[in-house]
């Protein structure tokens, strides 16, 4: 059997984009990576049941069990490093990571984000927040990023970006499950297998 890059998915709730990697994965897509581990922060997150019915490792480490940030940061490392992860692939994981963090995984996290960046991105743009913003603001069309994650928030560098368009009438909630059905599902696997092979290739 080739040699595949070990990716972990970080999540905090129902999971729908793992599941999206975990279907990319059973139809053959994801061929140069392996969905290895899924890291929660959230005991009760759904994603940790998809994750098993996938027959995937799990681990829960939750931030309030923890005296501080950086604490909670290295045992999500020590965790990492155990199961020998290459890739990190953040799928609704509701803490944003530290440029501790960051910095020991350079161009190895990825997140999707739910806007073209650089529109409605950032500090405070999650969730229904970036809908509500794209739809007040008045815009034809939206999508979803997948970019690598760095210090910044939403600041690494682009790997693929697909648009929606916003349709009259769109509720934020509407317009939520159009971007994750027509964009985030689809690019997100698509950059999972693309960066698992340029990690593969650069090796």
């Amino acid at each position: 059997m080739k040699e595949k890059t070990k990716i972990a998915v970080l999540v905090s709730g129902g999971g729908t984009n793992l599941q999206a990697l975990i279907d990319f994965e059973k139809s053959g897509g994801l061929k140069s990576g392996k969905l290895s581990l899924v890291i929660s922060d959230n005991p009760n997150a759904y994603a940790l049941e998809r994750a098993k019915m996938a027959g995937i490792k799990t681990a829960v480490i939750c931030k309030k069990e923890f005296e501080n940030r950086s604490n909670f940061e290295q045992a999500i490392i020590k965790t990492l490093k155990e199961n020998e992860i290459q890739l990190i692939i953040l799928a609704g994981f509701m803490t944003i990571l530290s440029e501790k963090f960051t910095s020991l995984f350079p161009e190895r996290i990825i997140n999707v984000h739910p806007s073209l960046i650089p529109s409605f991105c950032g500090k405070g743009f999650y969730g229904l927040k970036v809908h509500e913003a794209a739809l007040s603001y008045g815009v034809k069309v939206t999508g979803a990023t997948v970019h690598f994650v760095n210090e910044i928030p939403d600041g690494g560098r682009i790997i693929l970006q697909k648009a929606v368009e916003i349709k009259d009438g769109d509720t934020p909630e509407i317009l939520q499950k159009r971007v994750m059905e027509q964009a985030e599902w689809k690019i997100l696997p698509e950059a999972a297998e693309k960066v698992s092979k340029e990690l593969l290739n650069n090796k």
